[in-house]
């Protein structure tokens, strides 16, 4: 007996041990399932043909994708094997990003389950997938049975800054009651105006300012809440806090196209369904009440928010409130020409709290505080208060030499906060309807008999709520601290929408500084869904004017049907910058008819190719000819700016139609390009390669050759002709917006790292690290915004938080880090970093690519050089080694050799390079 037991023992634990390796063995399932612009799980999607991303795991198993399988179903319990709604069956393909939905059509308010499976590169299938969900919003507006409704503010006739109509913020309510047991609810809501719901008392949700800013002609973005949790059998309250925001407020100066004199409105639509399968839908309508004689007594996106706590209604929200003495809404129908649409990209939120504030100075009466770092959001403030009393909190982002306020470049914007107590002791107060851009907060008004403390006052950073994509550092304080401004920068200017800066009377899309942003900016925070709404703004806004004009800011608030070149452009260049960066074919789909008409556009302005039309130019270049106005447009002249960037979107064009398979347009645009690449030349270069123009530019030589628009032999030469402009500069950029960001590319091809890294290095002015040195903690919209020594720039126009000099961020990461796309979507990565050990000796960058993590990441220690590096599954990469020979490399702590994850390409006595295969290498190389 002990015998057979030791033999079924033995043959147990024989069983066990192979069970165990086929499960170590097994093809792991898919992860991180997205749809469209990479969300996960979404509830009121925009979107009724959605494409399909995942990412493969990390796994021994597993190098690439050799086939895949969607399967679709309205129902988990049908997946996998009975998908009713599609099942794309076993697919030959390696492509794991934006497969394209190709079931029958989505409806509003359909819940979808999906999930995928994938085959390895033996052909070894995985498991199936996790099972991900999305639900539709509202797509039609005959999806909706609700009315505009609110009361009549504009009667009101109160007028503000520059005597613009103002509109008190209204308090609305519905009450209702449910006579069954709630399943599920729905609430679509949505606002001309910004708004906060709740329901039963509660907070319905945390976003900041929705619904946020389209063109309001056009369209407006809706949202869909989940509330099921919230409503009771019985009495129910809706009650909705509603304000001018970006609709009704002044920041919307085009008063015809945005009813700057109407009064904002709701849009509300509460589905619900009970457990016995029975609905109900409560919706906005003339039985709505409403008062403006609640705390909130204005709100201005520009100038700040008056609250006043005598006014507080307590238990308005909730169903213990007599309602009796306010009045009934006004109600307006659904209109068919603008657009209710679901909002496709992240609402606004409270991304972070500064908690470290400092008192910089105080007297009796106020307090100075300094939140240490250029922000974008609102405060929080706990302050002792007198009854009566009235709480000042001033906004500024720096400080005058005698500590003072400079708030001369908020311009007209007010900027400021009012609390007034109901009661002594302890207020705590956050405004809700506004936003204001600073690092110093000034607070007077508390009870002058306790002292201040730092604890009063923290700072609560809001923008758009995208997820951080990459990283970068290096072994020099100075950069790091500019990749800092960099971020801060986007974080500040990524409210809702690309805005040129956040805090002063301005806060627009201006699509100069969008399109020289986008890759930076996607680098470093997911923004895929963010660019993609605002160019859907851009398209409905192009729509405005038969000749393709694209305005220089979207939404279109100034009106003056103007354009320029190098900012209209933005709707050829940003797409190309999201599909070369995501892999996102859709995004070109969506906008290659706009681009087509920007181009079509410069030809009905132009006269032998050289287009006649508006032109910011080199806007902010240092050290102008001219002073003033007109000198902030630089010395590169308006018609060669216009016609490069003619040539360049006709170019773009081009590929773009190349990529969608369209060879006639591709033809077409091509020979246009060569065509007024031809004038071009023949009208600002000589046969030197020289810039026929008195006053020489860095610009004009950058943008001539970046866009390839000289013969061979004139290249050349004009690329010795940069070289002596930055020469005669001392090594300084002599760049604005336009020239700025392609500095670096253009060095970089013409093989002048080194200079690009002396230029970067620069400490005076005009330098990146000009503004640092003068206590920058966000990028500035001049080179010399601000001197410790000479003060401030004495122009209005000068906001210490933009981001456009901020897009040499993208040759940080792509050539200092090394890390680069070689093929859309980084299908193909570049691992290349190009160290100067003069300024640095480590640098590493990081990103979340359709495919999983990318990084390099390298050091220079004792004459060694070291690089790690992680390539995601179903990629390949390019690694290039800077230094020695081949003898000397080791990878993963073994002399190099080939293998079937690393090939040699190419190697000599510069460098070694490699393709590589995915997974993690060390590389460690002698060059001594």
């Amino acid at each position: 007996m002990k015998h057979k037991f030791l033999v079924l023992k033995f043959a147990f634990s024989i069983f066990f041990i192979g069970m165990l390796s086929c499960t170590q063995d097994a093809v792991v399932k898919p992860n991180q399932l997205t749809i469209s612009e990479g969300f996960e799980n979404p509830m009121g999607f925009y979107n009724s043909k959605p494409t399909f991303s995942w990412k493969l795991p990390t796994s021994k198993h597993v190098k690439f994708q050799s086939a895949y399988q969607i399967v679709v179903a309205s129902s988990e319990d049908l997946l996998p094997n009975n998908p009713d709604i599609w099942d794309s069956k076993k697919q030959e393909s390696s492509q794991s990003t934006f497969v394209n939905y190709q079931g029958s059509e989505l409806q509003s308010r359909q819940k979808v389950y999906w999930q995928v499976k994938y085959w390895n590169q033996d052909n070894e299938p995985s498991e199936w997938s996790e099972i991900n969900h999305f639900e539709l919003g509202l797509l039609k507006n005959s999806d909706w049975k609700a009315h505009w409704v609110g009361l009549d503010t504009a009667k009101d006739s109160i007028k503000g800054v520059r005597n613009f109509l103002m509109h008190r913020p209204q308090y609305l309510r519905k009450e209702f009651e449910l006579n069954n047991q709630v399943e599920s609810a729905r609430l679509y809501i949505t606002a001309k105006g910004v708004f906060d719901v709740h329901l039963n008392g509660q907070g319905v949700s945390d976003d900041v300012l929705p619904p946020g800013w389209t063109p309001y002609s056009h369209r407006i973005e809706t949202l869909t809440y989940n509330v099921t949790n919230l409503l009771e059998s019985g009495q129910n309250t809706l009650a909705v806090e509603l304000a001018s925001g970006w609709h009704s407020g002044r920041i919307s100066r085009g008063k015809a196209l945005y009813e700057n004199f109407a009064s904002p409105k709701i849009l509300c639509q509460l589905e619900v369904t009970f457990k016995d399968g029975t609905k109900s839908t409560i919706v906005s309508d003339a039985s709505w009440k409403g008062t403006t004689n609640g705390p909130i007594r204005l709100a201005g996106l520009y100038d700040g928010e008056v609250y006043d706590a005598n006014l507080e209604m307590p238990k308005w929200k909730t169903n213990a409130f007599d309602d009796s003495s306010w009045k009934s809404v006004e109600t307006e129908n659904i209109v068919d020409s603008v657009k209710l649409e679901p909002k496709r990209h992240e609402t606004v939120k409270t991304t972070a709290v500064l908690e470290d504030a400092e008192i910089v100075s105080a007297t009796e009466s106020s307090v100075v505080f300094d939140m240490k770092q250029n922000m974008v959001g609102v405060p929080k403030v706990q302050v002792p208060m007198k009854k009566g009393d009235t709480l000042s909190i001033r906004f500024s982002e720096m400080l005058l030499s005698d500590g003072t306020f400079y708030t001369e470049n908020y311009r007209s914007a007010k900027s400021t906060d009012y609390y007034i107590a109901a009661q002594d002791g302890i207020i705590e107060y956050t405004p809700k309807f506004t936003f204001h851009g600073f690092q110093f907060v000034e607070i007077s008004g508390f009870d002058a008999s306790v002292s201040p403390n730092s604890n009063w006052i923290k700072g609560l950073v809001q923008h758009s709520d995208f997820e951080k994509n990459g990283t970068f550092t290096s072994s020099h304080k100075k950069l790091n601290q500019l990749q800092s401004n960099i971020t801060w920068g986007l974080r500040g200017n990524l409210l809702d929408i690309p805005t040129d800066c956040p805090q002063r009377d301005e806060r627009l899309g201006w699509t100069g500084d969008a399109q020289v942003i986008s890759p930076t900016a996607m680098f470093n925070y997911d923004t895929h869904a963010f660019w993609t709404a605002w160019l859907q703004s851009m398209r409905e806004t192009q729509t405005e004017h038969d000749d393709g004009l694209i305005p220089f800011i979207v939404p279109d608030v100034l009106q003056r049907n103007k354009a320029s070149s190098g900012w209209g452009d933005a709707c050829v260049i940003i797409p190309w910058d999201i599909y070369n960066i995501t892999g996102d074919k859709t995004v070109l789909e969506a906008n290659f008819e706009m681009a087509k008409k920007w181009v079509g556009y410069y030809q009905t302005n132009t006269k032998d190719y050289i287009p006649n039309t508006h032109s910011f130019a080199d806007w902010l270049q240092p050290y102008p000819e001219k002073d003033g106005k007109i000198g902030n447009r630089g010395d590169t002249p308006r018609l060669f700016v216009n016609t490069a960037y003619f040539a360049h979107s006709a170019h773009l064009v081009s590929k773009i139609a190349g990529v969608l398979g369209k060879t006639d347009d591709q033809k077409k645009y091509n020979a246009l390009y060569k065509a007024i690449a031809a004038a071009f030349e023949e009208k600002f270069f000589d046969e030197n390669g020289k810039f026929k123009n008195k006053k020489q530019t860095q610009t004009s030589y950058l943008l001539a050759i970046y866009f390839d628009l000289l013969k061979p032999e004139t290249k050349v030469n004009a690329q010795k002709h940069l070289l002596e402009e930055i020469k005669k500069a001392d090594n300084h950029l002599g760049t604005g917006f336009l020239g700025t960001p392609i500095l670096p590319k253009v060095l970089d091809d013409m093989g002048e790292i080194d200079l690009m890294y002396k230029i970067l290095f620069k400490e005076t002015y005009p330098s990146w690290f000009y503004s640092i040195n003068q206590g920058a903690t966000t990028m500035w919209e001049r080179w010399n915004s601000y001197s410790k020594a000479k003060g401030y720039n004495p122009q209005s126009m000068n906001s210490l938080n933009h981001y456009a000099y901020g897009a040499v961020g993208q040759w940080m990461y792509e050539r200092i880090a090394g890390l680069a796309a070689l093929e859309p979507g980084y299908k193909k990565l570049r691992i290349a970093p190009k160290p100067n050990t003069d300024f640095l000796t480590a640098a590493s960058a990081s990103v979340n690519t359709p495919y999983g993590e990318a990084s390099s990441s390298w050091k220079i220690e004792n004459g060694i050089f070291y690089l790690e590096t992680v390539i995601p599954p179903n990629t390949t990469a390019e690694v290039v080694i800077p230094y020695g020979k081949i003898d000397n490399l080791s990878v993963n702590g073994r002399l190099f050799e080939e293998s079937a994850n690393l090939k040699i390409e190419n190697s000599d006595a510069e460098l070694v390079k490699i393709i590589a295969n995915p997974g993690t290498y060390k590389f460690q190389i002698n060059y001594n």
